[in-house]
């Protein structure tokens, strides 16, 4: 990265301020006039400037002039402010569109260091991960062992309290959407982060509160969806924000290590919560993921004067709606609309899903029609896109195109998140008919889930990857997904044949939960912690917010597959068809599953082969 001094003409400095409301300071106009008499080269806006805390004295205020709306004691703008800030140190662009000049100050050598803010981020997600994992993991068992089910058999109450998390779950993968459209829109990610983590605190507190209310522990639960599910989105890509080209490099390992902390978080509260269930009671067992999550919004405050705030994009007439909008309401002589048939014919078949309420449930039936309407919509956009050309610039047709090729990608891969989010259910009731010491319980062993996870991250970086290339294989983004869905499911037949077992007679130690879970948290390394920076990297600017949210909506679907399972298993034809095979019931669902990853790992591995991975980091 290249730093200049710039410094705007008088008139253009004048002209700034004016614009941002605000008369600028007679002293600084003559600063910025003295500057710009020396022969100078013209700069492009946006050329990045040499930070304050660097320049010499005598050139300080003429710095500040040139970027109009700035204050000296505070480098980092807000969102929506008329400069932006990037790199390690706060550096500032000058983004009024006018010319700048720049003098003949020699450069100093481009600094790549890690940007001081994102101590905070990684913090906040730290505790925050802590909170959520502490209370999820522990979800199930509170459910069975409570008075909140006291109305459901025994024989039902592991099928509810299953369906109940994963209704949450869907929940809080759901909403990102919201989280993702408001701070694009709106109020930009800091602000809407804040928000939404208040939000979550007060849905930690309600499930302290409310242990033995059923409506007041599932307001609670809702709280935290929507809290959890609104920031989801916006932590990552924030802390995409605080890099550019001169880093992104340096990217790749911090969003490893933003994985590697959310792990480090779910750790000790995958150890250190059940045993609070155990020992303390519910009330202190929901209590202390809550405390972690205040200390999380706390922390992610503290760093409020670090941030880079990218400003939030003007409404753009040719923006991904508009464009959508015009390709399927576009006529082209001598032919008809299928585009729009197909997008309509989705729209009926979402409102008659919502019809199916009474016997799916409520959460199936919208969780259906939102797949339905996004397969409708995104295919008959794609079959009609070209219709927007002229209309709209090819740039901003071709990058609805390669949006939708990006949502491919995340539909394929919502079959792992089916697999992985049920160790958190299946796993832990299978476990509870195991073996184990009278110390431990069966929601603990999630703990090795997070453990293998801080090993294998540094050990795929440092030793497999290498090795990979050295023979010859690039281990790419999407190569990596590719595999990490195929190992959930060689993971789940691994399970599946324990569920066997255990049918047949033979009393299992928990401890041969280890090798599936070895497996399935091979596949989520290659999975989500690769996926996380491919969502970002392929996100364009103005949509990065809602492309994550899209990314975390692959596991509201992989959970509606779990929940329509459980649906079709209570179908006597179909119990009885699976009494035909010999297996129980849970032994059948665990290959069912195997075999749904097989699948889904073939045909993204064929797709993946055609897709042309793009840059989207912001330019340094």
């Amino acid at each position: 990265m290249v730093y200049r001094h710039g410094v705007q003409s008088p008139n253009a400095q004048w002209q700034a301020a004016t614009l941002a409301g605000r008369r600028p300071h007679t002293g600084a106009v003559r600063s910025a006039r003295n500057a710009a008499r020396p022969t100078a080269a013209v700069a492009s806006p946006g050329t990045p400037l040499l930070p304050l805390h660097r320049l010499p004295r005598r050139h300080t205020h003429a710095s500040a002039a040139a970027c109009g709306p700035f204050r000296t004691s505070n480098p980092v703008p807000r969102d929506g402010g008329q400069q932006a800030a990037a790199g390690t140190i706060g550096l500032v662009f000058c983004s009024t569109g006018l010319p700048l000049t720049t003098s003949t100050l020699p450069a100093p050598a481009a600094d790549a260091r890690l940007p001081r803010q994102i101590p905070f981020i990684i913090g906040n997600e730290a505790c925050e991960r802590f909170s959520f994992y502490g209370m999820r993991n522990i979800l199930v068992q509170f459910l069975i062992t409570s008075l909140l089910l006291q109305e459901v058999g025994a024989p039902e109450r592991d099928a509810e309290a299953k369906h109940i998390l994963h209704s949450f779950m869907i929940g809080v993968f759901f909403f990102p959407l919201l989280g993702g459209w408001l701070a694009d829109r709106f109020f930009g990610k800091y602000t809407t982060i804040i928000w939404f983590s208040l939000i979550y605190c007060a849905g930690h507190a309600c499930l302290a509160l409310f242990e033995d209310s059923r409506s007041g522990f599932f307001v609670g639960l809702g709280l935290i969806a929507f809290g959890a599910g609104g920031i989801k989105p916006l932590v990552a890509s924030f802390m995409g924000d605080q890099f550019d080209q001169s880093n992104k490099h340096r990217a790749k390992v911090v969003f490893d290590a933003f994985y590697w902390i959310i792990n480090f978080g779910s750790l000790f509260a995958s150890l250190l919560i059940p045993l609070a269930l155990k020992h303390l009671g519910p009330s202190w067992a929901f209590g202390i993921p809550g405390i972690l999550m205040f200390i999380a919004t706390a922390v992610f405050w503290l760093g409020r004067k670090r941030y880079v705030r990218v400003p939030l994009p003007p409404k753009d007439p040719h923006g991904f709606g508009a464009v959508v909008r015009s390709a399927l309401l576009a006529h082209a002589p001598g032919q008809g609309r299928p585009g729009l048939a197909l997008a309509a014919i989705s729209v009926l078949l979402a409102l008659a899903c919502l019809g199916l309420t009474e016997q799916l449930g409520l959460v199936i039936c919208l969780c259906m029609a939102l797949v339905l309407l996004l397969a409708g919509i995104g295919g008959g956009t794609w079959w009609q896109l070209e219709r927007a050309r002229g209309t709209h610039p090819d740039a901003a047709v071709d990058g609805v195109r390669a949006l939708l090729r990006v949502l491919v990608i995340f539909a394929l891969v919502t079959p792992f998140f089916s697999l992985f989010d049920q160790k958190a259910s299946t796993w832990v009731l299978q476990g509870r008919e195991m073996r184990m010491p009278a110390w431990f319980t069966a929601s603990q062993m999630q703990a090795l889930n997070p453990l293998l996870v801080m090993l294998l991250i540094p050990f795929n970086n440092l030793v497999l990857y290498p090795l990979l290339r050295r023979l010859g294989w690039e281990p790419t983004s999407l190569r990596r997904m590719t595999s990490g869905i195929a190992f959930s499911g060689v993971a789940w037949i691994a399970v599946g044949a324990i569920q066997v077992a255990m049918d047949g007679g033979e009393p299992m130690h928990i401890a041969w939960q280890i090798l599936p879970y070895a497996l399935l948290t091979f596949g989520e390394v290659l999975v989500s912690a690769t996926g996380i920076e491919f969502a970002y990297s392929q996100a364009p600017p103005s949509m990065k917010g809602v492309v994550m949210s899209f990314w975390y909506l692959t596991t509201t679907v992989g959970n509606l597959w779990v929940l329509l399972s459980n649906v079709a298993v209570r179908n006597a034809t179909v119990t009885s068809h699976i009494a035909d095979t010999g297996l129980s019931e849970a032994a059948f669902l665990m290959f069912f599953f195997a075999a749904f990853a097989f699948l889904a790992a073939l045909a993204f591995g064929l797709y993946a082969r055609r897709y042309r991975m793009v840059d989207n980091y912001r330019p340094a």
